[in-house]
């Protein structure tokens, strides 16, 4: 099993639009376990704002393999997700795990 893990920073610092836009973000992503082969799990989280230096949200998900992981890299549903998640955006940090 594969465990796939993104961070991002938020390119806004109004409180409204970055609700909005983590909002926007799960509503995309969290329903793709349901739509992409091997995808076994996928949640998005905003950080609790305890420490100014953490990233803004995280992305966790977990996938069969590398095979079913890079499926979902290039499966259209992910791929229109991630096109709204690069317009509420600065910066993206990712690691894949071997479980």
């Amino acid at each position: 099993m594969i465990r796939h893990i993104v961070c991002w920073t938020l390119n806004s610092s109004d409180p409204d639009e970055r609700a909005a836009a983590v909002a926007g973000m799960r509503e995309r992503l969290e329903v793709l376990p349901q739509v992409i082969p091997g995808l076994r799990s996928l949640t998005v989280s905003p950080d609790v704002g305890d420490v100014d230096a953490n990233w803004d949200v995280v992305l966790v998900s977990e996938h069969d393999d590398r095979a079913a992981l890079a499926a979902y890299i290039v499966h259209p549903a992910h791929v229109e997700a991630a096109g709204f998640t690069r317009s509420v955006v600065a910066e993206r940090a990712c690691v894949d795990v071997e479980l």
